[in-house]
């Protein structure tokens, strides 16, 4: 046969094809081979690697799977202060767990619970899947609710310790888990172990404490309401948050229907019912009941939020040791609510207050309400709604003079005649009268406005915007001229940032949790990283200016002097607007407040109304003293055991005698400083012995104390000693007020303020070993 037949020809060509396709089949199978062999030793490697972490593994035993989980607080002195709820649980045993309950627990946390034992490959599966396509489907995530156990028993809950080790081990633990326990027990130690919110731990207890029922008397609404609170029992509260709680129990009602354990028609009739409905207006279960409980409730709710801010959980069975002083806790409190020394107006009348100690930032005491608890409502103590009034003045007017401009306290000022540039609204004094030219130590201890707002012109709002962040405080709006009389800040950030006059010009973050142990034993320690806020003359020079608020005849705050004791301090008080002044008595202003330090202690005081434009809502001007009394009870107690020191005068400030009285500025700036501000009927000026002995004007009224509190009768939109913004509800929001933070920012900004030396003191924290996390 010829060689080119059809038939060698047809052959040859099913060769060729033959061959073609073995050449193109061998790519796609290498490439299959060098993936299942890569696969198979990511495998290995896994398994290795979770087999190594699974050896490290804590041990896991009934008495922590059945523990309360509660968090245990300590004072400084390492003394227990509360526990969140180990006291107030009741264990409820599997057989009595209504069967309702169980269903709705498995259905909304772990529908395969049932099928799995202890880590479940299809809900991890599931849960990647919900989590690219945004369809939760009744799952929460890919651990199972024996792993959910097993991290609330022996785990941290805080989000750094979400690493793969941890995941690891809590899958080994519960498997271990699974082969010691039955279904029913482990069931029973979760519903029994979770938290529920307001101190309260195990869904009995919170029957208990939100239908003042057992749980075998609750309805299926509040079943699947109880269910769905432990993965945030917080946002789940529906006293305060109805509508998430509403949401949440409807997703449980919804994985119960998709689960099979009630039927469409039961679920809407459990809809319709409101999140509200029946919930027990007093709570025999509350956060603590202990005696000391009416003492910390503000401190103690501060430190649960500083905790989460940590990143922690409140139901983590942690050990956490807070910087509180429980005598001057104490202390604060009595005074605040039953000193019969002090004639409060009435219950309504409020009080928030800090102190902070000026050495390293520690909060030891802190006061966030009168007559009530802030455990539901607003921390008093923190509040930024309302504005701080002349108590504004050292830190966004006077301290950045001296630090930017170098003024010297007898630096003369004008209180003449002002307008707001750009506006037709007049600033005016206490006393509607002007002084003329004076000096800054004189307007600064009499409180008088106007010095103020022209020396801030001078300043510059930015530089005195930067001096402010330097002390802790940014804010979400611009600050404008007119915030020199009136800054919306916090008792909490007042108290630190004078504490860096105290200290020679160092700032502090203050803080509330000093060390926090886990119930795996791994412990973290925290201290505030102290900053460079000015120069140790400018707060040695402020805080000399500033002891003649109290002890000067003419000073705005007298009534808080304590006899023989170191201290500095301002006054602030805040004037109602144009248009309600008809409405109020004469005098009368909204807000009070007293700031004043040693060389230990920082205590700035809030006192006014929660709602100031309600009827008698208004402080008097006898009732401006209350603010300095508290001051002057408390502060005297606490310092009773402490060195009673001077501040001491730095190198690179000079000493001056003019009129009588001994002035100071720094080396280098033996003159004073041409004052630029607008409204001026000269450009610069300068002053000799006799322009700091200028005459001194009687204050008003015969409270000294009070008196010499500067006010103002603008009608212009300014947070002090001027129309407010706001209604000063306890949202504590101002929309047209600038909203303190705080947060701190760095410490970039610090804008000359050199270390020069001086009585800086930078010691005092304590590190009590583990990890250290440094407050900046």
């Amino acid at each position: 046969m010829s060689q080119n037949s059809p038939q060698n020809s047809r052959a040859q060509v099913r060769r060729g094809r033959q061959f073609s396709n073995t050449k193109k089949k061998g790519p796609f199978r290498r490439i299959l081979k060098y993936g299942l062999i890569l696969l198979g030793a990511l495998f290995i490697f896994g398994a290795g690697l979770f087999t190594y972490y699974a050896a490290s593994a804590p041990q896991i035993t009934r008495s922590a799977l059945t523990s309360d989980n509660s968090t245990k607080f300590y004072d400084t002195n390492g003394k227990v202060i509360s526990r969140l709820g180990s006291q107030n649980r009741d264990y409820v045993k599997s057989k009595n767990i209504p069967r309702t309950l169980k269903r709705a627990v498995v259905s909304i946390e772990d529908r395969r619970f049932y099928k799995h034992h202890g880590v479940d490959p299809i809900r991890i599966m599931g849960a990647a899947v919900s989590n690219l396509t945004g369809s939760s489907l009744g799952l929460q995530g890919g651990s199972t609710l024996t792993q959910q156990l097993v991290k609330l028993s022996v785990f941290s809950t805080a989000a750094s310790d979400r690493t793969l080790k941890r995941k690891a081990q809590e899958a080994w633990l519960a498997i271990k888990v699974e082969n010691r326990y039955s279904k029913s027990q482990i069931l029973e130690f979760y519903i029994n172990k979770v938290y529920m919110g307001n101190g309260v731990y195990g869904m009995q207890t919170a029957a208990e404490f939100y239908y003042n029922k057992t749980l075998n008397h609750l309805t299926l609404p509040q079943f699947a309401l109880l269910a769905g609170m432990p993965q945030s029992p917080t946002l789940y509260n529906p006293y305060k948050y109805p509508q998430y709680a509403t949401k949440r129990r409807n997703e449980v009602l919804n994985a119960m229907v998709k689960n099979k354990a009630i039927t469409e028609q039961q679920a809407q009739s459990a809809k319709n019912t409101s999140v509200k409905a029946h919930l027990s207006k007093t709570h025999a279960k509350a956060r603590t009941s202990e005696k000391t409980s009416k003492y910390i409730d503000s401190y103690l709710k501060q430190s649960i939020e500083e905790l989460e801010e940590r990143g922690y959980k409140a139901n983590s069975g942690l050990k956490v040791y807070t910087n509180l002083d429980m005598s001057a806790q104490k202390k604060l409190y009595n005074v605040s609510n039953n000193d019969p020394t002090i004639a409060y107006p009435n219950n309504r009348f409020q009080v928030g207050a800090t102190i902070v100690n000026v050495n390293n930032g520690k909060v030891i005491a802190m006061q966030g309400s009168r007559k009530t608890k802030v455990a539901f409502g607003l921390n008093r103590a923190v509040q930024t709604g309302r504005s701080s009034g002349s108590t504004a003045k050292p830190i966004m007017d006077y301290g950045p003079a001296i630090q930017y401009l170098k003024y010297p306290t007898y630096q003369p000022v004008k209180d003449t005649p002002y307008v707001y540039p750009g506006t037709d609204k007049s600033v005016y004094d206490f006393d509607n009268k002007y002084q003329g030219t004076i000096t800054m130590r004189k307007a600064l201890v009499e409180s008088r406005n106007i010095p103020a707002i022209r020396t801030l012109e001078n300043v510059g709002v930015p530089k005195a915007t930067s001096f402010l962040k330097n002390l802790g405080m940014t804010f979400s709006k611009p600050l404008e001229i007119q915030n020199g009389i009136g800054l919306y800040i916090s008792s909490e950030q007042l108290a630190a940032s004078y504490a860096a006059f105290s200290n020679g010009g160092t700032y502090y973050k203050p803080y509330l949790i000093n060390k926090i142990v886990q119930n795996n034993g791994v412990t973290h320690t925290y201290k505030s990283k102290g900053r460079r806020a000015m120069s140790p003359a400018t707060a040695f020079m402020i805080t000399n200016m500033l002891k003649g608020v109290m002890n000067s005849s003419n000073g705005s705050g007298t009534a808080a002097k304590i006899s023989g004791l170191y201290e500095a301090g301002k006054t602030g008080t805040t004037q109602y607007p144009d248009d309600y002044l008809n409405k109020v008595p004469a005098m009368s202003t909204m807000d009070s407040w007293f700031s004043g330090y040693t060389r230990n202690y920082s205590l700035a005081v809030w006192t006014g109304y929660d709602h100031q434009f309600k009827a008698n809502s208004y402080v008097t001007s006898a009732q401006t003293t209350i603010a300095q009394q508290i001051y002057k009870n408390v502060m005297s107690y606490i310092s009773q055991d402490k060195p009673n020191q001077d501040w001491v005068q730095p190198s690179d400030v000079v000493s001056t005698e003019r009129g009588g009285q001994t002035e100071y500025y720094v080396a280098g700036y033996p003159g004073t400083v041409t004052d630029n501000s607008s409204n001026q009927t000269t450009s610069g000026y300068t002053t000799d012995s006799s322009s700091s002995s200028a005459v001194v004007t009687q204050p008003r009224g015969s409270e000294s104390s009070s008196s010499a509190e500067s006010s103002s009768e603008s009608s212009a939109s300014t947070p002090s000693e001027q129309k407010p913004s706001g209604d000063g509800g306890n949202n504590g929001s101002d929309d047209n007020s600038s909203s303190a933070s705080s947060t701190d920012n760095g410490g970039n900004d610090n804008n000359n303020a050199t270390d020069n030396g001086g009585n800086t003191t930078n010691g005092g924290n304590d590190n009590n070993g583990g990890t250290t996390d440094e407050t900046q």
